[in-house]
């Protein structure tokens, strides 16, 4: 039975341009991955391939973009063609020059990845000495050259007690949104899963708290993208679909042209060099199987399953092995 909308093609592409990182971060889902990365005139013919499917917007990440040189001539191309185009950095290279010249690319947001408030924590969590003021001075010159910003977050151990902090932190940088990523178990996040992630009781504990702060505070927007918050009968009206978006208004693309439901999913279905993306869009079996979750275990009883849909694929598949099995963070039903 179908029991999710889906766009008619995808609303946002997520590509990942390099593995190349100057960061040694504990959770980092790529850095292992060895895959080639893609010369120009190639990034050239995927991205008209892009527009041709009438993607809204694509945002560049890795890896960290900004080490590819090309990212202000990739950037321009893309724009050029009426793509809206973000970007996701560690903030660590971009100065007021680099700034403006994302300005000049056409980049109309970019994320800031900052994990916590205290700077020693972020620099620890990051791996890189001095991250923390780089990222803080990145937001700076991004709002000079006019470029709309958020920070990231990814919400573990470090920072699960720190939350007012992040918020406080967002508010005086005049970033425009704060984004609480929950964690994910991808990668070196997997590795490093039983030091960073949190209880299914403390998930709970947190969006509670979160939420809280989301009706409470004022000239910021606070972003919880995970799936599960339909326990505590939030629908997450920001999405237009329900459950995971993955496969359903967005697709990754890794370095190499593999196409993937996110980037937290390690499932080729489809390499964008050779495939059309319209075809993995309509025939990919494996979206077809995200986009029809059966409910398995605690999920046959759950009330709220219409709303969350077993709560992040990811997830469930890295700690499973079963993309129809309940999210490990829920915390409903719990025995």
């Amino acid at each position: 039975m179908k029991n999710n909308w889906v766009a008619a093609s995808p609303v946002t592409i997520n590509w990942a341009v390099t593995n190349r990182c100057n960061f040694k971060c504990r959770h980092c889902y790529s850095r292992a991955d060895t895959s080639r990365e893609l010369d120009l005139e190639t990034v050239y013919s995927l991205i008209n391939k892009i527009s041709g499917a009438k993607v809204f917007s694509v945002n560049f990440g890795g890896g960290e973009p900004l080490l590819r040189n090309d990212i202000f001539e990739i950037a321009l191309f893309a724009s050029k063609l009426g793509l809206v185009v973000s970007m996701n950095s560690n903030g660590f290279l971009i100065d007021r020059d680099v700034a403006q010249r994302l300005k000049q690319a056409g980049f109309q947001k970019v994320g800031i990845s900052i994990d916590s408030p205290k700077q020693e924590v972020h620099d620890e969590f990051r791996g890189v000495e001095g991250s923390h003021r780089k990222a803080i001075a990145a937001l700076m010159h991004l709002r000079e050259a006019g470029i709309e910003t958020s920070i990231s977050s990814v919400i573990c151990r470090i920072n699960i007690n720190d939350i007012e902090g992040l918020i406080g932190q967002a508010v005086s940088s005049g970033a425009g949104n704060i984004n609480f990523h929950n964690f994910k178990c991808s990668g070196l996040g997997f590795t490093n899963k039983d030091d960073l992630d949190l209880s299914p009781e403390e998930w709970k504990k947190f969006y509670i708290s979160a939420a809280g702060h989301k009706n409470r505070v004022k000239n910021l927007h606070i972003s919880l993208e995970d799936p599960i918050i339909a326990a505590l009968g939030h629908k997450n009206g920001g999405s237009l679909v329900k459950g995971s978006v993955c496969g359903k208004l967005s697709l990754n693309i890794k370095s190499n042209g593999d196409i993937t439901p996110c980037g937290f999913i390690p499932v080729v279905i489809g390499n964008l060099c050779t495939d059309g993306l319209m075809d993995i869009w309509n025939t990919s079996p494996v979206l077809e199987k995200m986009r029809n979750k059966a409910p398995k275990g605690k999920c046959l009883k759950c009330s709220h399953y219409a709303d969350c849909l077993g709560g992040c694929t990811a997830r469930a598949l890295a700690l499973t092995g079963d993309i129809n099995n309940p999210d490990p963070h829920c915390w409903e039903n719990e025995p």
